[in-house]
């Protein structure tokens, strides 16, 4: 006989909005997916945290703008005290794309508009909800790596012209930490700054306008081809992998449809491990593993590698895997990292 397959538990959803209208909405589309379930609804930010302290769920779908605490400040507590993953719905993305940064910043994972009622009391945009929240849950259910790390790529190609680099990788809580480092660096920045930031396309022109606004430098999208230039700040934004091909050109290349990641940080260093010249390398707080396995291969090719400690990440998921297979030559807080970052790119250099 068969032995029965143990049920699936449906995803506990935490709700977070003052509007009933928006709550409705939102515990329609929860509703609607069976591997779902509303866990609990607050009202405002301050009643968020304390529900979440008491009975923390899979996942909160947080409103930014509310009376008491907004949605940034809730998130940033949250992330601190019973970390989850957050996805933020608002009427209006583009609208709030100033707190919408910030709540990435504080370690929300994504943004959606808020959902709709229709006149017949239909739901509209629920299912790129659905989407977006159970892509969240993914990442963040992820186990961090213990054991031994695959080796470097064993035929290294490496080109010899390139600018001197700087590779940063971060997902949970990179807006803001991102925003801090290119601001603590001297300007003109002395190295070409590749950062792969999880975030969907949608908000990804967006965070380069935010970036350049907190850090007083221009960043910019990724081309489709291009060279590596000092004092540029290139970010990935396409839902593609961007890599250092072996004519020392950056491309950006498709992802495979099962991909966890696109952009991936472990796809972009292991190209540079590869093919690069050494530089520095920089792993940010973030859910996950992303970017482990690559920061050792780059440490193994000879780059300074960095990994940010737990006391200043938002979640010490991708550092900390690093950590956890000796990934990095440094682990320091988020306030020592520039200054580090650059006396390894002299060192380096000479």
């Amino acid at each position: 006989m068969m032995p029965l397959e143990k049920p699936v538990k449906p995803l506990r959803i935490g709700i977070v909005n003052d509007l009933a209208l928006a709550c409705e909405a939102l515990r329609r589309v929860v509703c609607s997916d069976p591997a779902l379930e509303p866990a609990w609804i607050a009202r405002d930010g301050a009643e968020a945290v304390a529900m979440c302290a008491v009975d923390r769920p899979d996942a909160i779908l947080m409103d930014l703008i509310m009376p008491i605490m907004d949605g940034v400040e809730s998130t940033r507590r949250i992330m601190r005290a019973t970390p989850c993953p957050i996805l933020v719905v608002t009427a209006t993305v583009s609208g709030n794309a100033g707190l919408v940064y910030d709540a990435l910043g504080a370690g929300a994972r994504d943004a959606v508009n808020t959902p709709t009622l229709a006149l017949d009391g239909s739901v509209r945009g629920g299912a790129e909800l659905i989407r977006r929240l159970k892509m969240i849950v993914r990442v963040a259910s992820a186990t961090p790596v213990v054991g031994v790390a695959r080796s470097a790529p064993s035929s290294i190609v490496r080109t010899t012209a390139l600018a001197p680099t700087i590779l940063i990788g971060c997902s949970t809580g990179g807006p803001r930490a991102l925003g801090e480092i290119l601001a603590a660096l001297p300007k003109p920045i002395p190295a070409a700054v590749i950062i792969v930031q999880h975030i969907s396309r949608d908000f990804a022109e967006g965070l380069t306008s935010w970036l350049s606004t907190k850090s007083n430098v221009v960043v910019r999208l990724a081309k489709s081809t291009e060279q590596l230039r000092v004092g540029e700040v290139i970010v990935a934004g396409d839902d593609r992998h961007l890599v250092l091909q072996s004519n020392g050109t950056l491309a950006q290349v498709d992802a495979s449809a099962d991909a966890l990641h696109a952009p991936s940080v472990d796809t972009l260093f292991m190209s540079f491990a590869q093919h690069g010249t050494p530089g520095v390398a920089v792993l940010l707080t973030g859910m996950g593993k992303d970017g482990a396995q690559g920061l050792l291969a780059l440490r193994k090719a000879g780059w300074h590698t960095i990994a940010q400690d737990q006391a200043t990440s938002v979640v010490w998921g991708m550092p900390g895997a690093a950590v956890a297979i000796d990934a990095a030559v440094q682990v320091l807080p988020l306030e020592s990292i520039a200054a580090a970052t650059l006396t390894a790119r002299t060192r380096l250099s000479r």
